[in-house]
């Protein structure tokens, strides 16, 4: 066990030995750390929290009480290969959040990013890869090899199907189940999600400039009404606009996925 004497560790926690444990970590009250976790510096464990698996967390992450990270995956093919959770610095986990490690057949790892939020209860399953500052909202279920980019939030109660990727700066309303691919700057809403605009709101508050706004609204037009298939349509707009928030799209759309899009109405 390595525990640093800079690290403040409430009487009542298990700290199984292995486990790594950094300076400026607070592990609260009825907390359980397993042997393969390592604790980077800061991170705080508010009170009954269970880290277990290979679970790395990043610095100054902050886990609210009864969250499970780290556990096996939710799948029948798992047969307790060592795969692994990591978790990138600055995080707030909030109460109730289950994270799983990956599967050997997904690649291995989940994988989480820095500065996100995840609100209670939202669950991130096995091989799943979740970017920078994103946001997930209470009780959405992110499936199993999902991709989620830089900058999305899904809102609550939404269910991510698997193998979906969720493009940068996506939006996703509350209620929503989304079961194909969506587009960077997207705005998806309604119970069976459908790609209904782009997230306005959300360019213009990360300061994106006019011209690139509107360079993307005449792009979107062009998807949603341009001639030929949606792809061709799509490489056209990386011909005709001089973006890049219309390049992320038009790389997204072309690149590899196991799912369809999301197209405009």
């Amino acid at each position: 066990m390595a525990i640093s004497p800079q690290a403040q560790i409430h009487p009542s926690a298990v700290i199984e030995d292995g486990a790594q444990i950094s300076a400026d970590v607070v592990v609260g009250p009825f907390c359980v750390v397993g042997p393969r976790v390592v604790l980077e510096r800061g991170v705080v464990l508010k009170s009954h929290v269970v880290v277990s698996g290979g679970t790395r967390i990043g610095e100054e992450t902050e886990i609210f009480p009864f969250s499970v990270i780290g556990e096996i995956p939710q799948d029948l093919k798992f047969k307790g290969e060592e795969t692994r959770l990591e978790i990138g610095k600055r995080n707030r986990i909030r109460e109730h959040v289950t994270m799983n490690t990956g599967t050997q057949g997904g690649g291995a790892v989940t994988r989480i990013g820095d500065d996100g939020l995840y609100m209670a209860g939202c669950h991130i399953a096995h091989d799943a890869h979740v970017g920078n500052r994103v946001v997930i909202v209470n009780s959405v279920a992110v499936a199993g090899h999902c991709v989620i980019e830089d900058d999305v939030i899904i809102g609550g109660l939404s269910g991510i199907h698997q193998w979906v990727r969720i493009g940068k700066g996506a939006i996703v309303g509350a209620l929503s189940m989304v079961t194909n691919d969506v587009i960077p700057h997207g705005l998806v809403q309604g119970p069976r999600g459908k790609l209904d605009g782009l997230n306005l709101v959300g360019l213009k508050r990360r300061g994106v400039s006019r011209e690139d706004i509107t360079a993307l609204r005449a792009a979107f037009q062009m998807m949603a009404q341009g001639e030929g298939a949606f792809q061709e349509r799509t490489r056209r707009m990386g011909e005709e606009f001089d973006s890049e928030y219309v390049q992320e799209i038009v790389d997204f759309v072309l690149g590899e996925t196991d799912r369809s899009y999301l197209t405009p109405g």
